[in-house]
């Protein structure tokens, strides 16, 4: 019986990779062993950072909500419980566009809380 080794499977598995590593330096979107080393480190990262990225733009929000509060007289967590107590349900991203891109909105908000 011939041995059997199924090439299709094998060179579209190889295939697959190449093309993931498209764009990447010198051997590393030309060689398989060397894009699949490339690509599984770069999908780990994009996997670890799809998370990061959250965190990093909360905390640009909340550092952008506290400089805007902090004008009024007023710091980001004394703010923050006063929207509570006031029942003002606004997310962070919206408080931190209102800080940066319509401060008298914001204000208007910090006056009403205060």
């Amino acid at each position: 019986m011939p041995r059997s080794v199924n090439a299709v499977a094998s060179r579209a598995r190889r295939k697959r990779i190449l093309k993931l590593a498209k764009g990447y330096f010198g051997a590393r979107s030309k060689v398989y062993t060397v894009a699949k080393n490339a690509v599984e480190k770069a999908l780990s990262y994009a996997y670890r950072d799809r998370r990061n990225k959250k965190r990093a733009f909360r905390r640009l929000w909340i550092t952008r909500i506290n400089a805007g509060a902090r004008q009024h007289g007023m710091s980001y967590s004394r703010f923050m419980h006063a929207l509570k107590t006031n029942n003002i349900d606004l997310n962070r991203k919206v408080l931190a566009d209102l800080a940066m891109n319509h401060p008298a909105e914001f204000e208007a908000i910090v006056n009403k809380v205060k």
